[in-house]
């Protein structure tokens, strides 16, 4: 199995080795294997859960949500656990999009009242 640094997974994620750090303190990722000398050494497969973990949290997940969703991932749960989880958040997500869209209109109105 092949693995990489903290720096190199930082790198190839798009977050910082303190994020990474933080994801597996709050078991959001891992655990995280270490070499023979203690040091943090990232798989694929943990480079997916970052990934996802990244995701989720640029969609508007906050921690405690993160952790339950990961939960609903990692345990024996039937899918439909899972798709009630990801169709409770798109939703939000939508009402979210729809907010930020009213909030472009009255800017673009503000921004045609000042030209």
């Amino acid at each position: 199995m092949t693995t990489i640094t903290p720096a190199a997974a930082a790198d190839r994620t798009g977050v910082s080795i303190d994020t990474l750090r933080y994801y597996e303190r709050e078991g959001l990722i891992g655990p995280i294997g270490r070499s023979a000398g203690g040091r943090r050494e990232y798989t694929d497969d943990d480079i997916f859960w970052i990934g996802l973990v990244t995701c989720f949290r640029e969609a508007g997940l906050g921690i405690a949500d993160l952790r339950g969703f990961v939960a609903i991932l990692r345990s024996e749960q039937p899918p439909q656990d899972k798709v009630t989880f990801l169709r409770e958040h798109r939703a939000t997500l939508e009402q979210r999009v729809a907010a930020l869209r009213r909030a472009m209109e009255v800017l673009d109105g503000k921004i045609a009242y000042y030209s």
